[in-house]
């Protein structure tokens, strides 16, 4: 639908924002600039919590997912053991015995924790996509209002520098005796007021960088020639996919519940120890000169069960399972209303956009005829102050309303669950 914001008055406006000495100074970042929304997103998920244990929870997931395949539910355990009756009797009486005890998987028990396994190697996927939603919800609210910041910093300099010029023709004239001195005061005071804005502006800028910087580490590039002021996402059409299977906040929950199930099903399950398949061998000889004697011994434990043993454990599961499900629920239909919302206010940004283009073009047009005028003695300064702010005033707007379109956009995108691109 579009892809670039830009202002397209002004040409030279840019070039005097990177040829500005106090500009000059702040573009000396000491860390790396970033200018596009991408670029924040990348720097600002890097420096995520989520994303430096990515790798180690991805392992453990794959590690317990192993564990899951074995032949046995825990390791083997190896026993040595022996006997004399040198402490007491001393007849030579000796028993050794070496034996290997295997803990042996309960009925379903196996099946369940591969399961269980699987549910959470999906629910750290999903959880770090969730993860990445939430950080571009930041960077994207950051990143606009520093554009709003840029916006308001050009109109405030186009004006200051209309201002001064106005200014200074109306010094020329009042030498000449063509205007009186009290027009050469009001045209100082639109200078002074057009600086007053230049300095608010440039304050509300270094808050949006300071936001911003905050977030990604890098320092906000400043605008140069023949850089745009906004890199625009591009709109989303309309997806097929329903938003509970393509949304990260949704995929999140899901995943949730379903780990709560698998677990509630595994603490049902394990409601015993495990049962032990016990294999030795043993040697002994009953007294001095008798021969060794060698035995086989192959044995099962079997456990008692209880209801109470994993009681607490199949409980929590299961308040975890119904919790996850409801906010599933509660989350599924508060984003489908937010994405609604977000498709109204993008149709209404596009309105108000092609209404203060059309109101910036007459804008233009009437300061021209006024600057005309004003030059011939067809109208005084007032008018010619008033027309010369109502023109820019128009160019401030057609340039927000530029940005909250994309602003807009994006806030589309970010209820539909997609990145910044």
């Amino acid at each position: 639908m579009f892809r670039r914001i830009c202002i397209n008055w002004l040409p030279g406006l840019l070039l005097g924002l990177a040829a500005s000495g106090a500009w000059a100074q702040a573009a000396a970042p000491a860390s790396p600039a970033v200018t596009t929304l991408r670029q924040a997103f990348d720097a600002a998920w890097a420096r995520q919590p989520e994303a430096q244990s990515l790798d180690m929870r991805r392992a453990a997931a794959l590690a317990r997912r192993e564990s899951a395949d074995s032949w046995s539910a825990e390791p083997p355990a190896f026993e040595v053991s022996g006997k004399t009756d040198q402490l007491h009797r001393n007849d030579g009486s000796r028993e050794y015995e070496i034996g290997l005890a295997v803990p042996l998987w309960l009925p379903g028990e196996r099946a369940a924790t591969a399961a269980l396994a699987d549910a959470e190697m999906r629910a750290s996927t999903s959880r770090t996509l969730a993860a990445q939603l939430r950080t571009a919800a930041a960077v994207r609210a950051a990143y606009w209002d520093w554009q709003r910041a840029r916006i308001d910093i050009l109109v405030a300099r186009e004006r200051l520098a209309s201002a001064r010029e106005l200014a200074a023709d109306v010094s020329k004239r009042v030498r000449a005796g063509d205007l009186a001195r009290a027009d050469q005061h009001q045209a100082d005071g639109a200078v002074a007021t057009a600086e007053a804005s230049l300095a608010e502006a440039r304050g509300a800028l270094a808050g949006a960088e300071q936001q911003l910087r905050a977030l990604t580490g890098m320092t906000p590039a400043l605008a140069a020639e023949g850089l745009s002021v906004a890199e625009a996402e591009p709109a989303p059409g309309g997806n097929s996919v329903p938003l509970e299977a393509r949304h990260p906040a949704l995929a999140e929950l899901r995943d949730r519940a379903e780990l709560a199930q698998r677990s509630m099903t595994l603490a049902g399950i394990q409601g015993r120890a495990n049962p032990e398949l016990y294999l030795a061998t043993t040697r002994e000889r009953g007294a001095s000169g008798e021969s060794w004697q060698q035995s086989v011994t192959i044995g099962v434990r079997i456990p008692f069960g209880s209801d109470t043993r994993n009681r607490a454990r199949v409980a929590n599961a299961s308040a975890e399972a119904i919790e996850a499900e409801t906010q599933l629920r509660l989350e599924r239909e508060r984003l489908t209303a937010e994405v609604d919302t977000a498709r109204v206010r993008v149709e209404s940004a596009r309105t108000l956009v092609a209404s203060a283009e059309q109101r910036a073009h007459l804008a233009r047009e009437s300061r021209g005829f006024f600057e005309k005028a004003f030059r011939l003695g067809e109208t005084d300064l007032p008018t010619r102050l008033r027309i010369e702010l109502e023109a820019a005033e128009a160019e401030r707007q057609v340039a927000r309303t530029r940005i909250e379109l994309a602003a807009a956009v994006s806030a589309l995108r970010q209820a539909m669950g997609l990145l910044p691109e």
